[in-house]
């Protein structure tokens, strides 16, 4: 079934009216009927010439979902407010900006909120009063900072503000107790605040591209965190530099070869000091190597890079460079990929950052 609107035609479905990519420049509505406004449960304005959002879409009173993206709007009209049964706003690719709200705009009972790549400096006081909210995305635009307000969306569960000019982590982020998704990777952070080892809920930060040199201690403490994006910060860079290797001492060469080659000796045979020593051998966790290591070790610390993110790294203390474990010496086989999954979580854990 189609209905025209002058020029333009609309794909309709159950509930569904679908305005999309027919390069309209104004929208009133008026050749949908009345009984049709109602059942309209879905409306799509997206990939068109709008200017200006009419208030004539309030009089689909049923809408639930709304996708207004990829226009030229630089304002939302006041009567959008009426829309009370609207959960979902998609409003990407815009001229929008903290401006461009009506005052009420905290009053929609909204669940979803996407105003990514629009021209927003400031996250707009609105957006932190919608009490129902579970996902806002203002990837892509001007922002600078975020709001302590931030706080108030205790609903939240997915927050993507990457791509924008933020400086800081607001310490209120951490009183979001069901956020699961943090996305504030192409920033200028510096710093992780301590708090967010509060976010219990915390499966998936992305931090990628930023200026972090250091990550807290306490972000150990996030049980559930899966998935922690790091490429592109100096922090990674410092990773890399610290591998290297420290020559191990004569004493140490003289114990390893005593260990490793398991000569015998009595308590007799060596001062005290020497034997407390020689007691504090650690073998190198490659099965295939039977050194050991005391003082003097390697560093290796690997990374499980999918899909542009990093899983949490692994350390492994070797007891030399050449000692490599036997998952690296061909990383694409199907032994990594075991030893990988069979890696306990808390190991993952513990061993982040050494």
């Amino acid at each position: 079934m189609e209905l025209h609107d002058g020029q333009s035609s609309a794909a309709v479905g159950d509930g569904v009216l679908d305005f999309s990519r027919l390069r309209l420049t104004s929208f009133t509505g008026d050749t949908v009927s009345e009984e049709r406004k109602r059942e309209t449960r879905q409306l799509y304005l997206n990939h068109n010439r709008l200017s200006s959002l009419s208030s004539s879409v309030c009089l689909f009173s049923n809408l639930e979902f709304l996708d207004i993206s990829n226009n030229g709007l630089s304002v939302i009209c006041e009567d959008v407010t009426r829309l009370t049964r609207l959960r979902t706003l998609v409003a990407r690719n815009n001229r929008l900006d903290e401006f461009s709200l009506p005052k009420e705009f905290g009053s929609l009972q909204l669940e979803v909120l996407n105003f990514s790549g629009n021209r927003f400096e400031e996250i707009p006081l609105q957006c932190t009063k919608l009490p129902r909210l579970q996902s806002l995305s203002l990837g892509g635009n001007r922002l600078r900072s975020i709001p302590a307000e931030i706080e108030n969306l205790t609903s939240l569960e997915l927050l993507y503000l990457g791509g924008n000019l933020i400086s800081a982590i607001p310490p209120e982020l951490a009183n979001l107790p069901y956020l699961t998704y943090l996305v504030l990777c192409d920033n200028q952070i510096q710093s992780v605040p301590p708090q967010l080892t509060r976010l219990h809920s915390l499966r998936s930060l992305s931090l990628h591209n930023n200026l972090l040199t250091y990550l807290p201690r306490e972000i150990l403490s996030l049980v559930h965190l899966q998935e922690l994006s790091l490429r592109g910060n100096p922090l990674v860079v410092r990773f890399v530099k610290e591998m290297t290797y420290d020559p191990p001492s004569l004493l140490e060469l003289a114990g390893r070869t005593i260990k490793s080659r398991n000569i015998p000796y009595l308590p007799c045979d060596l001062p005290s000091p020497l034997l407390r020593y020689l007691d504090l051998a650690s073998k190198c966790p490659n099965p295939k190597c039977a050194g050991v290591y005391f003082d003097s070790c390697v560093r290796h610390i690997k990374f499980v890079d999918f899909c542009g993110k990093y899983r949490l790294p692994l350390m492994h203390y070797l007891c030399s460079p050449e000692c490599t474990s036997p998952c690296s010496s061909n990383p694409q086989s199907d032994a990594e990929s075991e030893e990988e999954n069979s890696v306990p979580a808390d190991r993952l854990q513990r061993v982040l950052l050494g």
